[in-house]
C-alpha cells in the first residue's frame, strides 16, 4: 500500500467517529498518522513509534496460537486516559487507534475494519 492510501485511510477512520483521537498505520518501519485537529497527543512521535514496535512484537506472539484459537482480529486495551485499538494490516503492519474513554469502541472497531478492508485485501 502506498503512503497516499495510508493517509486516506487514516483520514477516513478519524472522520468516522468524533471520539477517535488518533489513527496511525505502522508498516515496514514507517509511521503514517493523523491526530484530531485541536487535540494534543499524549505521546511524542518517538514514544508512539516505540509503542508501535512493541505492539508489532505482541501481535506476532498472538499469531502463534492462531491454529488453536483462531486468527487474531483486533486487540483492545483500556488505559486511564484512552482506549487503544490495534488492528493488523498487511503482513506485519498494524493500525493503532486511540479513542476517548466514552467512545463506543465496538462500533469504532467495526467501522475501522470495514475501512481497512477497502484499502487492503
Amino acid at each position: 500500500m502506498i503512503k497516499l492510501e495510508y493517509e486516506k485511510m487514516c483520514d477516513q477512520m478519524l472522520n468516522s467517529d468524533k471520539n477517535i483521537r488518533y489513527v496511525g498505520v505502522y508498516d515496514f518501519g514507517e509511521l503514517y498518522d493523523k491526530i484530531r485537529p485541536g487535540l494534543k497527543s499524549h505521546l511524542t512521535k518517538e514514544e508512539t513509534e516505540m509503542s508501535l514496535s512493541q505492539a508489532v512484537y505482541r501481535w506476532s506472539t498472538r499469531k502463534k496460537t492462531s491454529d488453536k484459537i483462531g486468527k487474531p482480529i483486533y486487540a483492545l486495551a483500556k488505559y486511564e486516559k484512552v482506549y487503544r485499538i490495534t488492528i493488523p494490516i498487511g503482513g506485519a503492519g498494524l493500525i493503532l487507534i486511540s479513542t476517548e474513554l466514552d467512545a463506543d469502541v465496538n462500533t469504532i472497531v467495526e467501522k475501522s475494519i470495514t475501512i481497512k478492508n477497502q484499502y487492503s485485501s
